[in-house]
């Protein structure tokens, strides 16, 4: 069983376990059920931002400890003052030390904010309007393509947008009219090795129409110039920064290089 089958195992069993403890009813009782989303797409797609979707990650399955001291509400009010055009927040816990908490605390700044996260289940979609979220990650790799079409659909319903993550040519079947947001995973989620070619050579395939994010393994100024020639607006980092003592002050040094 590779690391993806292990999480989505887990994950499953979990799910089951959160319905038990909170119901979809409680969940569309909280504050932030009724707020007004913010679209990541429109902030991807406006031309005086970054394109950057700074992410806020304690470790991963790969690395491990990646940093587990900086602060949720510091790092992301710092990624969203330097000039993030959304935020991505882990919230599985066992895999990433993430948790629920972590968005709930972000939702301070004002900018979109993605829940990241292994979901299979509609549920989780509830908890993710719930707990602030602007919109939700469907992994091709751990869904059918009926699953991502029946997902989004959900997603859609409670204004929620869908970033359909890819890693390889053959989930391109996955794309859908509900997914409009298209990233590429340059690490591959079944062995974690990183190929930055991976975004490149997907690229020309996707629809014209959707909004390309590359994910992972951007770790320059280069490399995003790069994908932008090739037609991406969106640029999903976390480790690049999160391994930094000081994630903000590493982001900030990034934007300037990246506009100098």
């Amino acid at each position: 069983m590779n690391i993806l089958d292990k999480i989505i195992a887990y994950k499953r069993t979990e799910v089951v376990e959160r319905k038990a403890k909170t119901s979809v009813a409680e969940l569309e009782k909280s504050a932030a059920f009724t707020r007004p989303v913010l679209s990541l797409q429109q902030s991807l797609l406006d031309d005086t931002k970054t394109g950057i979707i700074a992410e806020f990650k304690r470790k991963s399955p790969s690395k491990g400890i990646i940093n587990d001291k900086a602060d949720v509400v510091a790092v992301t009010s710092a990624y969203t003052r330097f000039g993030a055009s959304g935020l991505s927040v882990l919230t599985d816990t066992e895999s990433f030390g993430g948790s629920t908490e972590d968005v709930l605390a972000a939702r301070v700044n004002q900018i979109p904010i993605l829940r990241k996260e292994f979901i299979v289940d509609e549920y989780q979609i509830v908890e993710a309007r719930a707990m602030g979220a602007d919109a939700i990650l469907l992994i091709a790799a751990c869904l059918t393509p009926a699953d991502v079409k029946r997902l989004a659909t959900f997603a859609q319903s409670l204004q929620l947008e869908v970033l359909l993550e890819l890693h390889d040519e053959e989930e391109l079947e996955h794309i859908c009219d509900e997914t409009v947001l298209v990233g590429i995973n340059n690490r591959n989620l079944k062995t974690f090795a990183v190929d930055i070619q991976r975004s490149l050579a997907m690229a020309a395939r996707i629809p014209a129409s959707k909004v390309k994010i590359a994910e992972s393994g951007i770790s320059s100024v280069a490399n995003i110039r790069l994908f932008r020639d090739n037609g991406f607006r969106g640029f999903l980092i976390g480790e690049n920064f999160m391994k930094e003592a000081d994630p903000a002050r590493a982001f900030e040094q990034f934007v300037q290089a990246l506009n100098g």
